[in-house]
């Protein structure tokens, strides 16, 4: 009962934090492609299809982490966990759909060499996104490390990666202000879509990982072999340790040799002992033990 309430109030706080997510994206879009075409600005209108782009993955990553903190059932016995990991994809592929976008357009307005007015009113929207992006960007990877989602952490890199593009256009606007050269509208925006292909990059391979049953970090084996091997006295010795991650949840697998003589009340004990030490250094773990004795030398 106590962790099925603790699994239902990381949820709320993570449905939470992408509401918010949700809430300042809508708020940005509508004043950033507003400017932009008032302006006729490429990069203007690109930093509002990198708000939309956010948006629509931060929608994905509510529905993600909803699937994903469904208990587990006769069809999926280990959860749905990986329904993060497949949300965090998805913005990945967004995000470089949206770097396209933006190079073609800015390409296009290279060609025609449109000017810009309404200057001010670009620099008072870019200012206003960087105050929002950053504030929110903090907010959900604050939520990300307390509840370890990878949707969340994935919304708040494209947030962060929002911040420095909207920074970017800010001072191109300003230049061009300063000095008439409007070529450096579309230039920027270029820019612009670099930064969001290195976004889509860190979350993309960062979803491959769930996705593929990649080991946990080696600081994170290496909690768990410290905490095994201080039960050393207790065994021969362990092997086949495995490690995955899916969702938030740590599934660890492992082999303990324990001398013949050991009765199944001792045994019983040490597992359980080993599994409460384990979890209570990595939250949200599974641990699965399979004990045996050591394997006998043959006659010469």
């Amino acid at each position: 009962m106590g962790s099925d309430l603790d699994q239902n109030r990381l949820t709320r706080t993570k449905t939470r934090a992408v509401a918010v997510s949700i809430a300042s994206n809508s708020i940005l879009i509508l004043a950033k492609i507003a400017a932009g075409l008032a302006m006729g600005s490429i990069s203007v209108v690109a930093e509002g299809l990198h708000s939309m782009l956010d948006l629509m993955a931060a929608i994905i990553a509510f529905f993600g982490i909803r699937i994903a903190s469904r208990p587990p059932d006769s069809t999926h016995p280990f959860g749905h966990g990986k329904a993060e990991s497949v949300s965090a994809g998805i913005q990945g592929g967004l995000i470089f759909l949206a770097a396209s976008i933006i190079v073609v357009e800015a390409g296009r307005r290279i060609r025609s060499g449109l000017n810009l007015e309404l200057l001010e009113l670009g620099i008072g929207v870019m200012l206003l996104s960087v105050v929002f992006n950053i504030a929110v960007s903090r907010y959900l990877a604050r939520v990300a490390r307390r509840t370890d989602s990878v949707a969340l952490e994935a919304d708040a890199w494209h947030l962060t990666t929002d911040v420095y593009s909207s920074l970017g256009v800010l001072v191109g606007l300003g230049v061009v202000r300063l000095t008439g050269f409007h070529l450096l509208d579309p230039l920027i925006a270029i820019g612009v879509a670099g930064l969001i292909v290195k976004a889509a990059w860190d979350v993309t391979r960062r979803s491959w990982s769930g996705l593929l049953d990649e080991r946990l970090p080696a600081d994170e084996e290496s909690i768990i072999t410290v905490a095994i091997m201080e039960h050393g006295r207790e065994m021969v010795g362990f092997h086949e340790l495995r490690t995955r991650k899916s969702g938030n949840m740590r599934y660890i697998d492992l082999h303990l040799v324990l001398d013949k003589g050991a009765t199944l009340e001792r045994v019983h004990k040490l597992c359980d002992h080993l599994e409460a030490d384990i979890i209570s250094r990595l939250p949200n773990a599974v641990v699965n033990i399979h004990c045996e004795p050591p394997e006998e030398k043959e006659a010469d």
